[in-house]
């Protein structure tokens, strides 16, 4: 064995760094420490506002001039008029339904192409790939595609918030390239027993997968839950609008939500905490995600990157 495999070797063993990496000093160490704490604490001040700011009743805002930054009096009047029915109860309805059933169409258009572009032998699968990758360097411009989507009849419809954004090509050659990592034994062992194409993508190659199919998913359903630009250009009803459009208009255009305006002017509720109400609700389900899909990153991403 190579000095260098016996470093590696002897490292991995006694959970020490190899021989040619320097011990950390107390100083580098307390530096790191601090700079993650800073980091840390940079990226959750603002949530820890936002959240207690919505909890905080009309009079707490009031004293504490605008943001509020320790809680004194906790409240969930606003989430419940929030939700108590009206325009974000409507939106909040269209954003679930938009992104689970996007992220599904989604998933099941991209697995099928990635599983037919890893196959040699499939009829044309170059010259496609070549078109797909393409797509990412050269698009046909919001024009276009706004002159399609009506030509399609799309315009106010929930289609629109779908089908525009559907594939994403970037996922496909992820899946593509973790899919070509299966054993071909595999592959050639079910065919001999009969199973066609799709049994084989069903029963073994995405079983063996779930780890980049996790993340791809997750990619795709924050795709849709955070979307806003479709529905501004293709979407005229109000009715129609999903969460994060109706939290713009909220936040940005200082609009006051339908059906909450009365209890606003009348100091029942606050406006602002209304606006970090609303923020809330867009950030709670990719806060509950995230963590069910993060063991899967590293496997699924760097794995699916390198291979292929």
């Amino acid at each position: 064995m190579s000095l260098l495999g016996f470093g590696i070797a002897r490292g991995s063993r006694t959970g020490l760094r190899p021989a040619w990496e320097e011990q950390p000093t107390r100083a580098g160490l307390a530096t790191k420490g601090a700079v993650l704490t800073l980091v840390c604490l940079a990226v959750l001040f603002p949530v820890w506002v936002v959240i207690v700011t919505s909890l905080s009743s009309v009079r707490t805002i009031t004293e504490a001039g605008g943001l509020v930054v320790i809680p004194r009096s906790i409240t969930f009047l606003h989430y419940q008029e929030l939700l108590s029915g009206g325009q974000v109860t409507r939106a909040t309805l269209v954003s679930l339904g938009v992104t689970v059933v996007g992220t599904l169409f989604s998933m099941t258009v991209s697995v099928l192409c990635a599983y037919g572009l890893s196959r040699p032998g499939s009829v044309l699968h170059r010259p496609i790939l070549l078109v797909l990758v393409a797509t990412m360097f050269f698009g046909a411009g919001l024009i276009p595609t706004y002159l399609v989507v009506q030509g399609l009849g799309l315009t106010d419809s929930y289609l629109s918030l779908i089908l525009p954004s559907a594939v994403s090509v970037f996922n496909i050659l992820v899946l593509r390239a973790f899919f070509m990592g299966t054993a071909q034994e595999l592959i050639d062992s079910a065919r001999v027993d009969g199973a066609g194409d799709l049994r084989i993508l069903w029963q073994i190659v995405m079983p063996l997968s779930r780890a980049v199919i996790a993340v791809i998913t997750l990619f795709y359903a924050v795709g849709y839950w955070s979307a806003w630009f479709n529905a501004s250009i293709y979407i005229s009803d109000p009715d129609m609008l999903p969460l994060q459009n109706v939290m713009q208009q909220l936040v940005i255009k200082q609009q006051k939500p339908t059906g909450l305006a009365q209890a606003i002017n009348t100091g029942h509720l606050s406006p602002l905490a209304i606006q970090m109400a609303v923020m809330v609700l867009a950030l709670v389900p990719v806060a509950f995600l995230s963590p069910f899909v993060q063991k899967h990153f590293k496997e699924g991403m760097l794995t699916g990157a390198v291979k292929g």
